[in-house]
């Protein structure tokens, strides 16, 4: 009786250490403050910012999201561009939206802040407050534009290319 009641013990025990090392395992493999996607996955679906959003990506100390191919993130994207300090735009002939624009942002001093392509005809980007140029490029054509970003607000810049 005494070696079975040892033998319980002993099996409880080896069977908790399994499974407190199985769920431990499987929180190492998830990117820690990631619910779903991970932080370069760049389309919405399990992202944690919800309602269509796509994922928030980082470069340094800048924080950016682009798409707006379907009509939910499209969505998700206006109605979020008042929240984020610079919003850019990205059309072509007949308003037709644009993916894949190379954008290159500068600050005032030369520094780049920004390399990223854009996923769809939106790019959102959280800067500090200053001044910048951002270069866009869609194909072999590049645009560049200045745009003050004030430490209260939201700057807007469109780009416009007459080439499909």
């Amino acid at each position: 009786m005494k070696i079975q009641g040892n033998q319980r013990r002993l099996v409880a025990a080896a069977l908790a250490a399994a499974l407190t090392l199985g769920l431990a395992g499987g929180a190492w493999a998830q990117q820690p403050g990631v619910t779903g996607g991970s932080t370069n996955e760049d389309s919405s679906a399990g992202n944690t910012n919800g309602g269509g959003m796509p994922q928030i990506q980082h470069q340094g100390d800048v924080a950016f999201v682009s798409g707006g191919v379907g009509s939910d993130e499209s969505h998700a994207l206006q109605s979020a561009q008042n929240q984020w300090p610079l919003a850019l735009r990205f059309t072509g002939p007949g308003s037709d939206f644009l993916a894949d624009v190379h954008v290159q942002i500068v600050d005032a001093h030369g520094a780049d802040v920004l390399q990223a392509t854009s996923r769809g005809p939106y790019m959102l980007v959280k800067l500090r407050p200053g001044r910048y140029t951002v270069h866009a490029r869609y194909k072999s054509d590049e645009q560049q534009k200045a745009v003050t970003v004030s430490a209260a607000g939201s700057a807007k810049s469109a780009f416009y290319w007459n080439t499909q």
